[in-house]
């Protein structure tokens, strides 16, 4: 059925409602997996709505799922999901139903598939691309351990183009392991696939020996081991050289309509005795089911909650996000520059560079799901005498490092990196969390790293880095900006300078000074002022700006007169912004009592990000009580 509407009360669905184990799915007749899906799509549709989240590509994997938890014996036999965008229905059918509308949420079910939260969630992800490799592990161990099952790899067409994925299935055929890749392929990542493996699938499909299953069934499988599907040309395709997957040694089959649970009933039941690697190619449509999403699907790519109770208040203004200030920053760069080229790894929409790939269209390059190609793309760039600007989330440059230290700045080359989503993001929990960008980036040479308190300061930092003749990457944090004016002409800022941002009762003795980086700055100036007049004390805030090369100088100015020094930052403490301080202080021989606040050594859990920089003690309010403590141990101390 063709759903038009989000649904606001919960539907009606008794056959699903008695499936709480993939057990009992497995006990219904076949001709029923039909109306279990159709029940599926409509419960999706209404606790995507409760939740807000992911939502096309949950949407198309509906009958996919109902077919695969009804073929294999999960959890004994494995199903792993590649980036998880798509677990919804995996989670709804293994016990977890009626928790769904608490997905992403603070103590509710994770964003993704996590091993601590289900048996049947066999690897956590996150981020695309490790399915292949993670399931080639668990077959060659259970191969090991003598103890056979069924090992499900389902993996996106769009996460197909990461070299990861590639090397896991060379590996699969050099071991000839017995496990199956399930080729979900809906021409998307989150915007529409790009190159040639997306042109390569597209020939696929216009190719292959259409095969009656229900005719032949096992049987013909086992005697016809270059079997293939196609429902459309009636074509032979039996030359290796016309298929990726033939011509590296997997048994393909397919494509096959993903959206005929029947069929993949079928199929899985057919193809899962056969041994080695065997690669099934699915072809569906991702919002499959809600007229809306199938029209605009990257849209629909996720939903916010859909709100019962309209708000009729007059809406209030809203500062542009980060991800809109480097766009536009983009555009005016390139303008003033013809030397500018754009990279981004399949993150157009979310880097905020639509309006740059319509304008420079020449000057963009989205090099699909491809880290590591995307940083030495720019490095190549680079050699030839252009500005290549990297736009990459902060959470997916830890998958591009080598590539940061080896082809980057081991050769210090001119390229520039926009750093989106960098602390914490929220509700997609732990897998997105930009927690660790200073501590990798600022061990490497030559590279220059800024974190802007606002997003005009952004924008200037931006700018900053590009004329910078070198590697410099500038960190910013998901959402919107503080509301300040943003400035259209383009400054840059002295290379290395921190910025006094204002000092409290100056005039006193007692002093402490609070160097504050990045999206940090704003509230700790709140602290200081409220601890300004809790206490007789002097509080200077310093806007450090650059986490490296590190205003040293500004930190020696201070030293004298200060009697505790308090780094603030959105990054992990340890190896952290406030890390590079201690380092300083330490080898500059400047003995100060230091109090670094930032996030904690482990991996934090979703919630929105209020809740969890409440949480972390990162709020106005967390930061203002970890600096009233060490002050009172101090004072008494003395």
């Amino acid at each position: 059925m063709l759903y038009t509407e989000i649904p606001a009360q919960r539907p009606v669905t008794p056959l699903l409602d008695g499936i709480d184990h993939p057990q009992q799915l497995r006990q219904l007749a076949q001709s029923q997996l039909t109306q279990v899906a159709d029940q599926l799509r409509q419960y999706i549709l209404y606790a995507a709505g409760q939740s807000g989240g992911h939502f096309g590509a949950n949407l198309g994997v509906i009958e996919l799922t109902v077919a695969l938890h009804y073929c294999f014996e999960t959890p004994r036999d494995r199903l792993i999901w590649d980036v998880g965008h798509q677990a919804y229905p995996h989670k709804a059918l293994t016990g977890r139903r009626e928790q769904l509308t608490t997905i992403r949420a603070k103590d509710g079910l994770a964003a993704f598939p996590c091993r601590e939260e289900s048996e049947f969630d066999t690897f956590g992800v996150g981020h695309s691309s490790t399915a292949i490799s993670a399931g080639l592990g668990m077959a060659l161990a259970r191969r090991y351990q003598k103890s056979a099952c069924e090992v499900v790899a389902i993996v996106g067409d769009g996460a197909m183009t990461a070299g990861m994925a590639i090397e896991a299935m060379n590996d699969a055929v050099a071991h000839n392991a017995d496990m199956i890749v399930v080729l979900n392929d809906n021409d998307m990542s989150i915007s529409c696939s790009t190159g040639g493996f997306a042109k390569h699938l597209a020939a696929i499909w216009e190719k292959g020996q259409s095969v009656n299953i229900d005719e032949h069934g096992e049987a013909f499988v086992q005697a016809h081991p270059e079997w293939c599907y196609n429902s459309r040309l009636h074509q032979s395709a039996t030359d290796a050289a016309d298929n990726l997957f033939k011509a590296i040694g997997f048994d393909y089959f397919g494509p096959f309509d993903g959206h005929d649970v029947e069929q993949l009933v079928n199929v899985f039941q057919a193809l899962k005795k056969r041994k080695g690697p065997r690669l099934i190619h699915v072809y569906t449509k991702k919002g499959k089911g809600f007229a809306a999403a199938e029209v605009d699907q990257i849209k629909y790519h996720a939903i916010a909650k859909i709100n019962a109770q309209p708000n009729l208040a007059p809406a209030k203004a809203v500062a542009p996000k980060y991800s809109d200030i480097f766009g536009q920053w983009l555009c005016d760069e390139a303008a003033q520059d013809a030397r500018l080229l754009a990279i981004t790894p399949a993150m157009c929409e979310g880097s905020g560079m639509i309006q740059f790939a319509k304008q420079f269209p020449e000057r963009y390059f989205d090099v699909a799901i491809a880290e590591q190609h995307a940083v030495t793309l720019a490095a190549g760039m680079a050699c030839e005498g252009l500005k290549p600007v990297v736009a990459i989330y902060s959470t997916f440059l830890q998958r591009g490092y080598d590539q940061l230290i080896h082809d980057v700045a081991l050769q210090n080359l001119d390229v520039t990196f926009g750093i989106d989503r960098a602390g914490l993001v929220g509700e997609d929990g732990p897998t997105h969390a930009g927690a660790y960008d200073y501590a990798f980036m600022r061990t490497i040479p030559n590279l220059v790293i800024m974190a802007p308190k606002d997003e005009n300061e952004c924008r200037q930092m931006l700018h900053t880095a590009y004329l910078y003749p070198g590697p410099a990457a500038v960190r910013y944090p998901r959402g919107n900006g503080l509301g300040v004016q943003v400035h259209h002409e383009l400054t840059a800022l002295e290379i290395g300078r921190a910025e006094v941002l204002k000092s409290f009762n100056p005039e006193l003795d007692e002093q402490m000074t609070i160097l504050a980086f990045g999206s940090r700055v704003d509230v700790a100036l709140t602290a200081a002022e409220k601890i300004a007049q809790k206490y007789d004390v002097a509080v200077h805030v310093i806007n450090m700006r650059f986490v490296k090369p590190l205003d040293s100088q500004i930190i020696r100015d201070y030293a004298d007169q200060t009697h505790l020094f308090v780094t603030v930052e959105e990054h992990a403490v340890m190896g952290g912004a406030g890390s590079a301080v201690n380092e300083f202080m330490a080898q500059a021989q400047i003995v100060k009592p230091i109090l670094n606040i930032g996030l904690p050594d482990e991996f934090l859990a979703q919630a929105t990000p209020t809740e969890m920089l409440a949480d972390c003690g990162l709020d106005a309010e967390g930061i203002q009580k970890a600096i009233e403590q060490a002050w009172v141990k101090l004072i008494q101390t003395v």
